[in-house]
């Protein structure tokens, strides 16, 4: 049974296709898997189908009493609520039947006896909504679910207005979880959750009943949790049944299958040309050339296979540091109040460091604190001599209105316009990119924007914030080769072990320095 179907759906931005003529079903209990390269649709499509974006045209047509949740990371949350109000609105329908139960008891001290027959019968059915709706331990569930995806570390009583781009988003996920909708649609969930995490999600969405869309670049995650994959590219969806490595099989063998078609009808094409061009001259073979001709005019001519550019990274090395890149004495991380007991640490000249532990404990505070950018609640560091350090910040602004090409232009003014270019240009982004504003480009896109400016800049240092959150999978994979070659000193905070795990030097748990229960 189809609890979603999708109809010959076209979408573009000016004269850029996004989508054309795709059409898409979901089963029921299926679980989907939207995969594609960054910028080639994925988000696009997913807020066609959940109606934020109106298509150019096509048919979208969901099944009867179907409930949709949707991951927005955009939704808005009010300053004055806390992560335990926002979860509760998971239930608003049974707080409602609550309200409901208790006016009715209010109204029955004045009621008369066949009122308050009815009256009993109307609270009786409530009563056993609640109860099989389990109501009564819901605050059990939120908590179990809040814990599962590290929001008991954050606090549910903190105010939503206080969080973090990655907290707000899973204070969105969690909600989105307690609802238990018919169909989940998440894109890039995994983005701001840390390992163990991770494991919790993909448990849950394993035994999940119901149908669910995934986006997400996450492959070993992907494998784990989905059962077919769709894959966007070059306008077109496929459908392949299957995990992710059983759909890089098939589409390997579909683009090989592809390039031989078309090299054949090229051979064919050149026969048929060089026949006719022999013989349309002579008056015996006229006809036999005409007949190849009108063969040739009713042709489908086959496109060329076309190749997504992928990028390169390239890290420039500045001159060598001095033998430590920094050392931290008693130092003790935090804003308003400590993350962690005093620590003392060291960091030496060409080591490569990986930053792992739960969310909240202080990987991104610890990064900024030792680049100076924000200050330590005790203790102090000491910066090595000739540093030349870039950061890669997790989170970037949304309300960024330069264009790709301006982005960088505003850091680099000595640059001309072709160095520009051909800098972005060799991030795997096309001219439709270069000249498009930074908010409207896709989460990888973005992404690849600021690791391009990153690269125009003599380094020594790389200070890497979850830089893989929205690459696509060849632009990670080129990630990691770019910083295994990298001479210089890394520190990197990533939740993907298998990015990082054959090529650091050794690996840090915030855990292991926190003042919080873990």
């Amino acid at each position: 049974m189809s609890v979603l179907t999708v109809e010959n759906v076209s979408h573009g931005f000016g004269a850029r296709a996004i989508l054309q003529n795709a059409s898409f079903r979901l089963l029921k209990g299926e679980h989907v898997g939207l995969v594609g390269a960054n910028g080639e649709g994925k988000s696009t499509f997913l807020n066609i189908i959940t109606g934020q974006l109106p298509p150019d045209e096509g048919r979208i047509e969901w099944s009867n009493r179907v409930t949709v949740g949707y991951l927005d990371q955009h939704a808005v949350l009010t300053r004055g609520k806390t992560i335990r109000d926002v979860l509760r609105e998971a239930f608003k329908g049974m707080y409602a039947l609550e309200a409901e139960m208790l006016a009715l008891y209010d109204r029955m001290g004045e009621a008369s006896p066949e009122d308050l027959a009815a009256m009993m019968e109307d609270v009786g059915e409530i009563q056993d909504m609640l109860e099989h709706g389990g109501f009564y331990t819901l605050d059990a569930k939120i908590e179990e679910v809040a814990n599962g995806l590290g929001l008991g570390d954050v606090g549910l009583d903190r105010d939503v207005a206080d969080l973090s781009g990655g907290q707000r988003t899973k204070v969105l996920l969690t909600k989105l979880l307690l609802e238990n909708p018919t169909i989940l649609i998440l894109d890039e969930p995994t983005n701001y959750l840390d390992f163990e995490h991770i494991e919790w999600l993909k448990r849950f969405l394993k035994n999940y009943e119901n149908s669910f869309i995934l986006v997400s670049h996450d492959i070993p995650f992907l494998n784990e949790v989905v059962n077919v994959i769709y894959h966007v590219e070059n306008t077109v969806l496929t459908r392949y049944t299957g995990d992710y490595d059983q759909f890089q099989q098939a589409y390997a063998v579909k683009k090989n299958q592809e390039a031989r078609a078309y090299e054949r009808q090229q051979q064919e094409v050149e026969r048929l040309e060089d026949f006719i061009a022999r013989n349309k001259a002579r008056v015996a073979t006229r006809g036999m050339a005409n007949s190849r001709q009108k063969r040739l005019d009713k042709m489908e001519v086959l496109e060329k296979p076309r190749e997504k550019p992928k990028p390169t990274f390239q890290f420039r090395e500045a001159r060598t540091p001095g033998r430590f890149i920094f050392e931290a004495k008693d130092l003790v991380l935090g804003y308003d109040e400590p993350l962690t007991r005093p620590i003392t640490v060291a960091l030496e000249r060409g080591r490569k460091v990986a930053i792992r532990g739960v969310n909240g404990l202080g990987k991104s505070t610890l990064l900024k604190t030792l680049l100076g950018i924000i200050p330590p609640v005790a203790g102090n560091v000491v910066l090595g001599d000739y540093l030349y350090p870039g950061y890669f910040e997790q989170e970037s602004s949304r309300h960024n209105n330069n264009t790709a090409l301006e982005e960088v232009w505003s850091e680099y003014p000595g640059m001309t316009n072709f160095e520009v270019r051909a800098a972005l240009a060799r991030c795997g982004l096309t001219n439709e990119h270069i000249t498009s504003q930074m908010m409207v480009l896709s989460g990888g896109e973005n992404a690849k924007v600021r690791l391009c400016k990153l690269m125009q800049k003599d380094v020594n240092w790389l200070v890497l914030d979850e830089p893989t959150n929205h690459l696509d999978v060849d632009a990670k994979e080129e990630l990691r080769r770019a910083l295994r070659e990298f001479k210089g000193t890394i520190l990197l905070v990533s939740h993907e072990p298998e990015f990082y795990s054959d090529w650091v030097s050794e690996v840090w748990n915030v855990e292991d320095w926190t003042t919080k229960v873990v």
